[in-house]
């Protein structure tokens, strides 16, 4: 399963390390995801992966 916010579908990114030889190197920023129990649509209680900034903005509503 790939770590996908539940409410902004954020994920991770891929890019490139530059060193001061300006050597290009593959790497990955990760989404900033915490694992909350979250109330759904139809009123259930189950843990989600959300992003900060959702958790922040009041996106999902915590149970």
């Amino acid at each position: 399963m790939a770590r996908e916010c539940y409410a902004t579908k954020k994920k991770g990114m891929s890019g490139n390390n530059r060193s001061h030889g300006m050597n290009a190197t593959k790497r990955r920023w990760k989404a900033n995801l915490q694992k909350v129990r979250v109330i759904d649509e139809d009123g259930t209680v189950t843990k989600r992966l959300v992003s900060t900034r959702a958790l922040r903005s009041g996106l999902v509503k915590r149970a």
